[in-house]
């Protein structure tokens, strides 16, 4: 049965400019080597159309109107809730997940949370019951996410937790929807020559190989 991996690129630069497309690319081309069952689908947050989200799309939290209530309102409108439902039902189906996004201010480009918000549905992707906490659906089968991220200089360790929120947001948003399975591929020290830039792009290629070996697909 084929399976798919979906690549979400957070970056408004070509690929072979930037370093976070460039060692995700990389990552996939492996990741297809090895499984090759596996079909691959591509968004684009910086080329794709991902709406905003406006109150009267949502009858409760992150919960879509139903079809009823979407056909009252204007074809704009409508327009934007299928696009919403399509990037949902996309993720939802996907097995494999790999996201590219540079580190701005400490966190990623602001189309990504966009993305996650209309991807985080409930119903879809996540559940609420009353007096219990939030239940990710996307644990009944095995999921994996990649989150390559690149950044100009170096975040030491020990620091990580309080410098790199964009990371530690997308792995407890992810996990909470029901991926259990969230590595971080960093392309850190990219420096300001073309020289340096190589360097973090062998040492975090360098990395692709054991992030694999650790996949169960």
């Amino acid at each position: 049965m084929e399976k798919k991996l979906l690549y979400i690129s957070v970056n408004s630069k070509p690929e072979h400019l930037s370093s976070c497309k460039t060692v995700a690319r990389t990552f996939i081309n492996k990741f297809l080597e090895k499984y090759k069952d596996f079909k691959v689908e591509e968004v684009d947050l910086y080329k794709d159309h991902i709406p905003r989200l406006e109150y009267q799309y949502f009858e409760d939290r992150n919960c879509i109107i139903k079809e009823e209530a979407a056909k009252k309102l204007p074809k704009k409108d409508q327009d934007e809730i299928k696009i919403i439902r399509d990037l949902c039902e996309q993720f939802k189906n996907a097995d494999m997940y790999v996201i590219a996004a540079p580190m701005w201010s400490l966190s990623f480009p602001a189309p990504l949370k966009e993305y996650i918000d209309c991807v985080v549905q409930v119903g879809k992707t996540i559940t609420f019951e009353k007096g219990k906490k939030p239940q990710g659906l996307l644990s009944d089968k095995y999921r994996a996410l990649v989150y390559v991220e690149s950044a100009g200089g170096n975040i030491p360790f020990l620091l990580d937790p309080i410098m790199d929120k964009g990371e530690n947001y997308v792995s407890s948003i992810m996990k909470t929807i029901g991926i259990k399975k969230v590595r971080e591929l960093k392309v850190d020290n990219t420096g300001t020559t073309e020289e340096e830039r190589k360097v973090a792009l062998n040492k975090a290629e360098n990395e692709i190989d054991n992030i694999l070996n650790n996949l169960k697909f």
